[in-house]
């Protein structure tokens, strides 16, 4: 798992936020119920106690995870980035050709994809289908109800 994960810097402070509460807020939460729950004897027969010692674990995995995801994190500089055709951060305005609705998404990073900000990831099949097109340009999608038609209306930041 040493995959790139690209981020823009407000994701990665999003990331870095969530990790600082799993570590800070809730890790000392779940060790004061482990700690009550150990207080109340026996811990073979304490449910508590073996409640707590889950979420605990659980809890662990998600700190795993997010400071995998970080470390394998780089920042996207959006200085850098070109409008000439379609990229990741790049905001597309679409015409669906079959019913003529117009729709504009920026493509992000999986982990920052928000359908109802219209951030969509950039392995999603739209996103794959329209990366490295250029405005004007025809493309067939397949998605999973079929195939549909767009043209590019604009690129932009």
């Amino acid at each position: 798992m040493s995959d790139v994960i690209y981020i823009t810097e407000e994701g990665l402070n999003k990331l870095k936020e969530k990790l600082d509460h799993l570590r800070f807020v809730e890790r000392p939460q779940i060790s004061r119920q482990i700690a009550d729950a150990r207080d109340k004897g026996d811990l073979s027969e304490n449910s508590e106690y073996a409640a707590a010692k889950e979420a605990q674990g659980m809890l662990e995995m998600k700190i795993a995870r997010l400071e995998n995801i970080l470390t394998r994190s780089r920042i996207i500089d959006e200085s850098k980035i070109d409008t000439s055709t379609v990229r990741i951060l790049n905001k597309v305005r679409i015409k669906n050709l079959h019913n003529n609705s117009v729709m504009e998404y920026q493509l992000v990073p999986e982990s920052e994809a928000n359908l109802k900000l219209g951030k969509i990831a950039v392995n999603s099949p739209i996103a794959m289908g329209l990366i490295g097109k250029k405005v004007g340009d025809l493309v067939d999608i397949k998605v999973p109800s079929g195939i549909i038609s767009f043209e590019i209306l604009s690129v932009s930041l």
